[in-house]
């Protein structure tokens, strides 16, 4: 009697290779596309500290007072889809007391709309897709995923160009370690602005083209190593004006020593980044080795049996069927 293969064994062996190759998709294929920054990104940070203003009303520069920065993203789903990148829009409002919140966000003390274009999977800017402002850099709203433990490029808007964050090793957040970037900006002119020569110290002249100045006294970001997400975030910027040709700052518009994340922002940054990293995990590790270990136990089961199937095939026939009948 001639034996084949069990129907068992055929099953072992396929489900075994399947897994493989599944495992072997998700760690080598799956993982890596699912690296891509979201197009559907709805994320509101707040910023907080104490710092100066110029008040238009008082006509003077008010110290001391809290601040608060409000920076809400938004991601054009439809755009993104259609142009395969991420395209993200970005209101950011400075607020004393007095104007937050704001029914209006044109009554804040400055505010912005930004429209940032970025590609999916190296956090690259784009430049296409009604991008406002151009801008350069690695890093901004977020860091590329697999953060790496170098210096990085990080667009200031403020400055109108980059500056180079230094890695700082790592640091907790909320419990969660990420790790940590510096950077400082000297003094440098950014524009001009028309004002009454009084307020920069030249009172005989009616107005005057003044210049527009702008340093931070520190940047710091905490960004989560898989994802790329930035956790913590803290600035310190110093905006003022000069008289034309000037040397020293004559007004204070804006400083702070520091403004930072509030724990709220903070806590639920830690989440998110928890969250898509759970996901980045399970794709690319937890099913790929449990499907890869199922897998080569199924195969080599589905394998034995095979072989001793085929054993028994190759060996010397009962003796019941090789007796004369």
């Amino acid at each position: 009697m001639r034996r084949t293969a069990s129907p068992l064994s055929l099953v072992l062996l396929g489900a075994g290779t399947f897994l493989l190759v599944l495992a072997a998709m998700l760690a080598w294929y799956v993982e890596p596309r699912a690296q891509r920054t979201p197009i559907d990104t709805d994320v509101t940070t707040i910023f907080a500290g104490q710092g100066s203003y110029f008040d238009t009303k008082k006509v003077k520069t008010v110290k001391g007072a809290p601040l608060t920065i409000t920076r809400k993203v938004r991601g054009d789903v439809a755009d993104s889809e259609k142009s395969g990148r991420a395209i993200w829009d970005v209101a950011t409002s400075v607020d004393t007391d007095d104007s937050l919140p704001a029914a209006d966000p044109h009554d804040a003390l400055q505010w912005t709309l930004e429209r940032w274009v970025t590609d999916r999977k190296t956090n690259r800017p784009v430049h296409c897709c009604e991008e406002s402002p151009y801008f350069e850099g690695e890093a901004y709203l977020k860091f590329p995923f697999g953060v790496e433990k170098r210096s990085y490029s990080w667009w200031d808007n403020t400055l109108g160009g980059t500056v180079q964050l230094a890695y700082q090793g790592t640091k907790k957040i909320q419990g969660h370690e990420g790790y940590r970037f510096t950077a400082k900006v000297d003094a440098v002119k950014t524009g001009t602005r028309q004002v009454p020569g009084m307020l920069v110290g030249q009172p005989a002249r009616g107005q005057v083209l003044a210049e527009e100045w702008y340093a931070n006294h520190g940047i710091e970001l905490v960004a989560d190593q898989r994802t790329g997400r930035i956790l913590f975030a803290a600035i310190g910027p110093r905006k003022t004006l000069r008289a034309p040709g000037g040397d020293t700052d004559e007004v204070v518009l804006l400083e702070s020593e520091r403004i930072a994340f509030t724990k709220d922002t903070q806590k639920k940054q830690v989440e998110l980044a928890a969250a898509d990293g759970r996901k980045l995990v399970l794709v690319g590790l937890t099913v790929p080795v449990g499907a890869g270990v199922l897998g080569l136990l199924l195969a080599a089961a589905g394998t034995v049996l095979v072989v001793r199937g085929r054993r028994k095939d190759d060996g010397t026939a009962p003796a019941a069927e090789l007796s004369p009948s």
